[in-house]
């Protein structure tokens, strides 16, 4: 398994090495002995989704209130997309800054993505098969969203015409989000991830 840290603080990609021969192929998608030696405590598993998403399709940007928060290993087992990490924790050194990693069938990358991040995608197949391990159950108290084509993020998304949901399409803007007291505070997501080792 090959891991690497983003540029911004707890979120990786993982990228396993692939056995293959006449049958077909063979991987470990997730390892917790890796995982855990990496982000410093285990991945709690207490939910875990399967969305699939035609071509151009926007999901995002999505995060939860902290703590408890919502930490995702995200991976697409068909068709290929574009996941976006977005720094979203007020008081951080890179807030507003974001990562796009590409997830497809061919490579079988994952990112993790920790309490407290946002988190989007964006698929480039008709096909694309989204797969997540989450931390928690799913809040619908304390999910929320931020507006994926904000003009301030400026994300590059692989299409001219994303197709959103109306939630995430009405979502507002990062700094209307900080105003209005929305964002997780940095500090805070900190002290909770370190709670966990």
């Amino acid at each position: 398994m090959k891991i690497r840290e983003l540029g911004i603080e707890g979120a990786f990609e993982f990228t396993p090495q692939q056995h293959g021969d006449q049958r077909g192929t063979f991987l470990e998608l997730f390892r917790a002995d890796l995982f855990e030696a990496t982000v410093g405590h285990p991945l709690t598993l207490a939910q875990s989704n399967i969305s699939t998403s035609q071509r151009g399709v926007l999901r995002g940007i999505h995060f939860a209130d902290v703590p408890p928060g919502q930490a995702k290993y995200v991976t697409v087992t068909r068709g290929a997309g574009i996941d976006v990490i977005v720094d979203i924790r007020v008081g951080s050194p890179t807030f507003g800054r974001w990562e796009a990693v590409r997830l497809d069938d061919v490579d079988r990358r994952a990112v993790y993505i920790s309490e407290g991040l946002g988190h989007a995608f964006c698929a480039l197949t008709d096909d694309a098969t989204l797969t997540y391990l989450c931390s928690t159950g799913y809040n619908p108290t304390g999910e929320h969203t931020v507006n994926p084509l904000d003009p301030d993020l400026a994300i590059e998304w692989p299409t001219e015409t994303p197709i959103l949901s109306a939630r995430d399409a009405a979502a507002p803007s990062l700094a209307t989000a900080k105003a209005d007291g929305l964002l997780p505070d940095y500090e805070a997501c900190r002290a909770y991830i370190r709670s966990l080792g």
